[in-house]
C-alpha cells in the first residue's frame, strides 16, 4: 500500500474525507454500542510530544486502544530529539519499531523532516503552522449537526492561529467561506491570503461584520502555546474579538459555536455562549477520538467500506 502522511488539510481530497467521514459515522456508531472494532490489532501508534497535550493525547491513545492497538508516550525528555539527535535519524529508527507515528511540535518542518525519513505514517498531532486533525473534527461536527458545509459560511474570530490555517485549507476543499476577523497586526500573512480565492476567504476588520448570517462561529485562545511571552499584550488587543451573546447574535439564527479548547471564559468566549444552546464543543471534542481513529484506519488498511 502507498505510504501516506497527514501533515496538513490538503494532503486528502474531499472524495476521501467524505470517505472518512462516513467510516467515522460507523465507527463512532460501534463505540456508542458497546461493539468492538479491532482492526489495529498487534499494531502500535508512537505519539511524540513537543508541547503539552490533554486532547490529543487522550484522543490518540485512546483511539489506538480502542481499534485494538497500543500507543506509546513520549516527550522530548524520554528521547534523543531533546538532546539533539538529527530528526531524520530519529525517524529512522521509530519508524522501524512502530507502525505509525503521531508528531505534537513546534515547527512544520520538523514534521515533514521526520515524514520524510520515516518508513510508517505521520500524523501532525498539532505545529505552530497547523492543526488539521483538530478541524476535521471540527467538519465532521458540523455534518452531524447541519449537514454539508458546502456552501456555508464559517466566521473565525481571533487570532490567525494554526487552526485558522487549517481552517482556510478545508475551505478550498469543501468549498465554503471562512470569514476571518482579527485585531489589526494579527491578520492572516498576505502570502497565505493571497492563495485563496474570495469565495473561500475574506479578512474583516469588525468581527461584527464577520459573524453577520454566519452558519458556524469558532474561536481559539488569543494566546497560543509558545506565545506566552506576549499574553498581557495580546489581552489589551484582543478585548474586542470576544465572541459573546450579542455577538452570537448577529450570526445565522440556527448559527453553532465551536471551540477547540482549552476555553478562557471571560476572553475569547463568554461562558455565555460556550455554555449555550448553540455550542457544540463537547460534540467537537468529542469527535476528535473517532474522526482520529478513522483517520489511523484509512493510513494504515485504506479504504475498508
Amino acid at each position: 500500500m502507498e505510504l501516506r502522511h497527514y501533515l496538513q488539510f490538503s494532503d486528502f481530497s474531499r472524495v476521501e474525507y467524505e470517505y472518512l467521514f462516513a467510516r467515522t459515522r460507523w465507527i463512532k456508531a460501534q463505540f456508542k454500542q458497546y461493539k468492538p472494532h479491532h482492526p489495529l490489532a498487534d499494531r502500535t501508534l508512537a505519539m511524540i510530544f513537543e508541547k503539552q497535550s490533554t486532547r490529543t493525547r487522550l484522543s490518540f491513545e485512546a483511539g489506538m486502544h480502542q481499534l485494538g492497538g497500543s500507543a506509546i508516550f513520549l516527550s522530548t525528555r524520554d528521547t534523543q530529539l531533546g538532546r539533539g539527535e538529527p530528526v531524520e535519524d530519529m525517524a529512522q529508527v521509530i519508524s522501524r519499531m512502530v507502525d505509525l507515528v503521531m508528531i505534537r511540535t513546534y515547527e512544520q518542518s520538523i514534521l515533514e523532516r521526520f515524514a520524510g525519513a520515516s518508513r510508517v505514517p505521520v500524523i501532525n498531532g498539532l505545529t505552530n503552522e497547523y492543526h488539521p486533525c483538530q478541524v476535521m473534527a471540527d467538519v465532521f461536527t458540523y455534518l452531524e449537526h447541519r449537514g454539508p458545509i458546502s456552501g456555508k459560511s464559517v466566521a473565525w474570530i481571533g487570532d490567525s492561529n494554526n487552526v485558522c490555517n487549517s481552517w482556510m485549507k478545508a475551505a478550498a476543499i469543501f468549498d465554503f467561506k471562512l470569514r476571518v476577523s482579527t485585531p489589526p497586526g494579527y491578520e492572516v500573512e498576505a502570502d497565505r491570503a493571497g492563495a485563496y480565492a474570495a469565495k473561500h476567504f475574506e479578512h474583516f476588520a469588525d468581527p461584527m461584520e464577520a459573524v453577520r448570517g454566519a452558519d458556524l462561529v469558532t474561536t481559539d485562545v488569543w494566546t497560543s502555546m509558545g506565545f506566552e511571552a506576549e499574553n498581557e499584550e495580546r489581552l489589551r488587543d484582543f478585548s474586542d474579538w470576544q465572541v459573546d451573546a450579542d455577538m452570537m447574535k448577529r450570526a445565522g439564527s440556527d448559527a453553532l459555536f465551536m471551540h477547540c479548547l482549552p476555553a478562557h471564559r471571560g476572553e475569547e468566549v463568554s461562558a455565555e455562549v460556550i455554555d449555550g444552546a448553540q455550542s457544540v464543543v463537547w460534540d467537537e471534542a468529542e469527535n476528535r477520538l473517532h474522526t482520529q481513529k478513522a483517520l489511523m484506519e484509512f493510513l494504515l488498511l485504506g479504504k475498508v467500506a
